[in-house]
């Protein structure tokens, strides 16, 4: 069966609410059938010691889509080689998936470094990307291709980092997370001893 995928790629350094309510948004108030949240093991422009187990992440992210029709985790780029480039794993979805077409979400500040990406011309050839606004990237080179759509999804101002950083100061991230990562976190420790 014919499926448009939206695929949000992250970190996901733990899934906090933001995720979901662009995941949620992108799915809802798009053309889009499907959302896979692709857990990236290393982004090639974040450092690696800040980044929780692969496994850890993914557990976290399908605790917090448990119950979702439209919205899944993705491992695809577990068992590539690292790091992981967007324009490979589009590549290997293609050929894997001949029946489903993939359209990028990003935002706004990915999009205005997308000029940076490993092969980004073809990206722009062949999917098109779906951006969620952020204030203070909203003008940018890419703006008005056609390939590149831009919705006013609702923004939080959260962040993983930000998550990390109150775990350690031993606060509560409760309502940050959603309550099954959020019991998960408090029985297990990922992120008490991390840089």
């Amino acid at each position: 069966m014919y499926m448009k995928v939206g695929l949000f790629f992250g970190s996901f350094n733990p899934v906090h609410v933001g995720h979901l309510i662009i995941a949620n948004y992108m799915v809802e108030h798009t053309d889009l059938d499907r959302i896979w949240m692709v857990v990236s093991p290393q982004n090639p422009f974040k450092e690696r010691r800040t980044l929780a187990n692969d496994y850890d992440r993914l557990h976290l992210l399908n605790l917090a889509l448990e119950g979702h029709e439209k919205i899944e985790s993705s491992n695809v780029e577990f068992s590539m080689p690292k790091p992981s480039y967007t324009i490979d794993t589009l590549t290997y979805l293609k050929e894997h998936f001949p029946t489903k077409t993939f359209t990028l979400i990003m935002g706004g500040d990915n999009l205005a470094s997308f000029h940076k990406w490993k092969n980004y011309e073809k990206i722009l050839v062949d999917h098109e990307i779906y951006v969620y606004k952020r204030s203070t990237h909203s003008d940018h080179q890419f703006v008005d291709h056609p390939q590149v759509h831009v919705h006013e999804a609702p923004m939080l101002n959260i962040s993983s980092s930000y998550i990390r950083r109150t775990i350690k100061e031993g606060k509560s991230i409760q309502y940050l997370v959603t309550d099954p990562v959020f019991e998960y976190l408090k029985d297990n420790p990922i992120y008490e001893n991390m840089p």
